[in-house]
């Protein structure tokens, strides 16, 4: 009997064989379903063998082979195991990690679980049936052709009110290949109000230029950085890119770093490719949804694919190009699980496909800015705004020391809003804080509010009377008075944006506030609804978060004010100032994209520094510069590659044990660094204890060699009261 070599979803680094009646090669990717212990369990089929190293009593049966969709590709499967091998976690896990909620269940996939929120279309295929050949006591079959042929599209719920055993004949039409689905779940939404313009913009000469070099090596794989600062029209870029795809039966990969972007990037793309089937993949969605658009992508029915990082494993038998918007940002490493780079991904899976990756940034990470100044990636520059007499935001800093701030708002602030009001434009008050404030303190004795379960402080949340853990979700009532002390005149220590909402609206009592936040955005379509006013001038001032500082396009906002930005400038990431002026330079972009003038106020205590020097001038490169001549001394990335052995328990003393046992157990061969373990900058999160262990080397594949190595050993070390993780390629200490 052929044996089956199965991935599992277990935290072993290794394959399972099973017993099959009936397999052969053609079934290497498809789903199956094992027993495993005393559960059942679903897998993914990576090899079919003639013979196993296990005794053959000793091999179980598969209770199924599930052959409802089409095997995954051997290239999507290459793909999992580059990443499990990269960053070297167990196969079983990525494979299932890439696969949707549905698919990953002991259940085959029905017309009915995959499309309850679909129409059916007839295929060319369909509408060539004779249905001379359905048989006229069939009244259901013909009713279902007639109206699929006059009104083009079915629901599943009109199908079933013709008749009980439509969706049967439905099922079977769908897998003769009569039919195609339409799903409406991905309605383009409108945040803009109305698209006046439908025409095509003009290009500027350097996107022409852009798009032209681009093109000119489509069928090859390069590595395009798309440098081009904050309205200077690489959206434009990418789809005069994706135009091009299309035009050649292609499909576009496009990945972006928040799910708040999909809306108005999902309208944007609707607008200029009202044929095209587009899907959005992203973590906002319910099990069926993301099934729907997965299997639509893995069909070839899709055409563009939207997706925030999950969405690098989809798969794709059309590949024609693979776009990174914000390639910097943060949010494309994964981290918790499985620890992967969906940027670096992308860009393996373009090599491995041979077609052009592009990653877009007005601030490139500085690992990318490296790989294009050794001439691994080749770069192309948007220096200007792609709005006709646009210009970059002026910006400017108010110099805190002599200052006094009403509530956190300086005078001059204070001016610049004023006048903006008047002028009936649109302000952003931009501090990456949400809650009231970050501490409640007791004057009398230092009392702080703490939370029990992490090393952190608990933040004051007024408007509930709550205090919260940003990091665990931990929720305490305020207290009437001081733990400690019994004191009842309790201070909330320092600002986030609920209180400077409140300062505001004392400074501006007639104006519209808007504040956007984790807290203010949690109901369902309330982010499309806060677009919807901002573009609709429904609002004078808003107050944000980074929720506000990358993407978005308002064309009636002239006015931003940075506050508490000075906290990241001396943190000991040596990332924080990277982030920093990334972040606001994202953040001072949302002004001035259009006819109206920009300005940006920052305030600050450091207005000197070479960082906010940097951003009055609006060139990354100065301090991109600078920060590369200092981690090159420091022997920081991207001069050295690292990984980072993270551990956990619920006593430290267990956890540094581990490590120092980790450390240990392999010598240091040569180019490679191990230092000693240190607890985590947040030693305790959501009730555990945890510490790390940093190694590092200039020579990428002899770390990898030696994380292969001592990852097997680290399996024979690990206790059950100790949970580890290794972080290759780590962004966050």
């Amino acid at each position: 009997m052929p044996v089956l070599r199965v991935a599992l979803n277990v935290p072993l680094d290794t394959l399972f064989d099973y017993l099959a009646g009936e397999s052969d090669e053609n079934d290497v990717g498809l789903r199956v379903c094992v027993p495993f212990g005393t559960k059942k369990v679903t897998g993914v089929i990576l090899e079919v063998c003639a013979s196993s190293n296990l005794p053959p009593e000793k091999l179980k049966s598969v209770i199924s082979i599930f052959r409802d969709i089409s095997p995954l590709s051997g290239e999507l499967l290459a793909l999992f195991r580059f990443c499990s091998d990269y960053y070297h976690h167990p196969l079983g896990m990525v494979v299932m990690n890439g696969l949707p909620g549905k698919l990953r269940s002991n259940k085959p996939v029905s017309i009915e679980t995959g499309m309850r929120q679909a129409r059916f279309k007839l295929t060319e295929a369909g509408r060539r049936v004779d249905l001379s050949t359905i048989p006229a006591r069939n009244t259901v079959m013909h009713r279902l052709q007639v109206v699929l042929r006059n009104e083009q599209l079915l629901a599943i719920r009109d199908a079933r009110d013709i008749s009980p055993r439509a969706v049967k004949i439905l099922k079977d039409w769908m897998q003769k290949g009569w039919l195609e689905t339409v799903t409406e779940i991905h309605e383009a939404h409108e945040v803009h109000g109305e698209l006046a313009e439908k025409s095509v913009p003009e290009l500027t000469p350097e996107q022409s230029e852009a798009v032209a070099t681009i093109t000119a090596q489509f069928n090859h794989f390069d590595t395009w950085v798309l440098h081009g600062v904050t309205g200077s029209g690489k959206t434009e870029v990418y789809l005069r890119l994706i135009t091009k795809a299309l035009a050649g039966g292609a499909q576009t990969l496009v990945l972006i770093p928040e799910i708040s972007l999909t809306p108005q990037l999902e309208a944007v793309f609707r607008e200029r490719f009202s044929t095209a089937r587009i899907v959005s993949l992203h973590s906002g969605l319910n099990d069926t949804e993301r099934l729907i658009g997965w299997l639509q992508a893995q069909r070839g029915e899709a055409h563009i694919i939207l997706g925030t990082r999950l969405a690098v494993f989809t798969p794709l038998p059309r590949l024609g190009l693979i776009i990174v918007d914000e390639e910097q940002d943060g949010s494309f490493k994964q981290q918790d699980g499985l620890r992967y780079s969906a940027r670096d991904l992308a860009i393996f899976r373009a090599k491995q496909m041979q077609i052009p990756v592009v990653l877009g940034s007005a601030t490139p990470s500085l690992e990318t800015y490296y790989n294009v100044k050794i001439g691994r990636y080749r770069c192309l520059h948007l220096r200007n705004r792609a709005v006709k007499d646009a210009a970059l935001p002026e910006v400017e800093c108010i110099d805190m020391r002599l200052e006094k701030p009403v509530n956190g708002l300086s005078a001059p602030l204070i001016r610049a809003i004023r006048k903006c009001l008047e002028q009936q434009l649109q302000c952003l008050i931009f501090i990456n804080r949400r809650g009231y404030a970050p501490v409640l303190l007791c004057p009398s004795c230092g009392w702080s509010a703490v939370c029990q379960r992490c090393s952190s402080r608990l933040v004051v949340h007024l408007q509930d009377k709550r205090l919260s853990c940003h990091h665990c979700g931990h929720l305490e009532y305020f207290p009437l008075a001081c733990p400690q002390c019994g004191n009842q005149d309790m201070i909330p220590f320092g600002r986030g944006t609920q209180r400077i909402e409140e300062a505001l609206e004392a400074q501006f009592p007639s104006a519209r506030i808007l504040r956007i936040d984790r807290d203010s955005i949690r109901r369902k379509n309330a982010w499309q609804m806060i677009l919807r006013s901002i573009h609709h001038r429904e609002v004078d001032i808003l107050v944000g978060t980074q929720l506000l500082a990358k993407g978005h396009d308002f064309p009636y906002l002239a006015l931003v004010g940075v506050l508490g930005s000075d906290r990241s400038l001396f943190s000991t990431d040596f990332r924080a100032g990277e982030r920093l002026f990334t972040q606001l330079i994202q953040v001072a972009g949302r002004a001035g994209r259009a006819t109206v003038a920009g300005r940006v106020l920052v305030q600050t205590d450091f207005p000197n520094h070479p960082l906010y020097q940097a951003l009055r001038q609006h060139d990354y490169n100065v301090l991109a510069e600078s920060i590369l001549t200092e981690r090159k001394t420091a022997g920081f990335p991207p001069f050295v590659y690292q990984a980072l052995l993270r551990a956990e328990a619920h006593s430290l003393s267990k956890v540094m044990n581990f490590l120092g046992a980790a450390q240990n157990i392999v010598k240091s061969p040569p180019g490679i660094e191990i230092f000693d373990p240190v607890p985590a900058h947040m030693m305790r999160l959501r009730g555990m204890e945890r510490a790390h262990l940093l190694v590092q080397s200039r020579s990428r594949r002899k770390l990898q060699s030696f994380l292969t190595h001592w990852c097997e050993q680290l399996s024979d070390l690990t206790k059950s009261d100790v949970r580890w993780i290794l972080d290759v390629d780590p962004i966050e200490f």
